[in-house]
């Protein structure tokens, strides 16, 4: 028997927001947390945010950062989550979905202090991502195509 926690109604809070060209290049667009759900929102012409992708992610979403690899035009969105993982995802306009690029383990699950993923830093330039915990461990992973 397989079960699956579901909830009736999503969440609306606002955890997390950043901005950047998710879809493709000069298209503006904000990605929000919202406890475990991924949202890509994308203002219109009229001045109104209309939702283009929501994605649940099964788990709770501590940090995102919009990253950019050197030479690249359009951005990457690197998850911080409670899973003990870092997720590089970049969004599939054709299948309006979130496509993960890369996923690394590097601690325990859940929300501990000692764990990274609360805080999320890259290089402007496109070479690196730093993710640190609350306390203590700090890891820095080295990006390239």
């Amino acid at each position: 028997m397989n079960t699956l926690a579901v909830t009736l109604q999503q969440a609306s809070a606002i955890n997390v927001a950043i901005y950047g060209n998710f879809s493709g290049p000069k298209q503006q667009e904000i990605a929000v947390a919202k406890g475990g759900i991924l949202e890509l929102l994308r203002p219109d012409d009229t001045g109104k945010v209309i939702s283009i992708c929501a994605t649940s992610v099964f788990g709770i979403i501590r940090s995102l950062l919009p990253f950019r690899l050197s030479g690249a035009n359009k951005d990457y969105v690197v998850i911080g989550s409670d899973s003990g993982k870092i997720s590089v995802v970049e969004y599939d306009a054709k299948k309006n979905d979130w496509k993960i690029v890369h996923c690394e383990v590097f601690g325990k699950s859940g929300c501990r202090r000692i764990v990274p993923g609360q805080y999320l830093a890259a290089d402007p330039k496109g070479r690196a991502i730093l993710i640190a915990g609350i306390e203590k461990q700090k890891f820095v992973y080295v990006m390239n195509r």
